[in-house]
């Protein structure tokens, strides 16, 4: 640990960051699965609700800068595939 005051609330600060970036790496993560997993059951209207709640959750983890943009594309362009392929 610093022993500057401005560096021990910096510490502080980023800690703060880091569990709320993971918070919300989670989300994303788990909106993912929620799509798979409808495809998986065959459902084509609950994966397609969970493909529009994934590209939001893609387009705030981009704008967050929790993950990169060629990262939710690829994602989106994965789910995408995976939702229209449901018959």
């Amino acid at each position: 640990m610093a022993n500057i005051k401005s560096q021990k609330k910096r510490a502080l600060t980023n800690l703060k960051r880091q569990n709320a970036r993971a918070g919300q790496k989670s989300e994303l993560k788990t909106a993912i699965k929620k799509v798979v997993a409808a495809v998986d059951a065959g459902d084509k209207e609950a994966a397609k609700t969970a493909f529009d709640a994934a590209n939001k959750s893609l387009d705030k983890a981009v704008v967050n800068h929790i993950r990169k943009a060629n990262y939710a594309a690829r994602q989106k362009s994965r789910l995408a595939k995976l939702v229209n392929s449901i018959n």
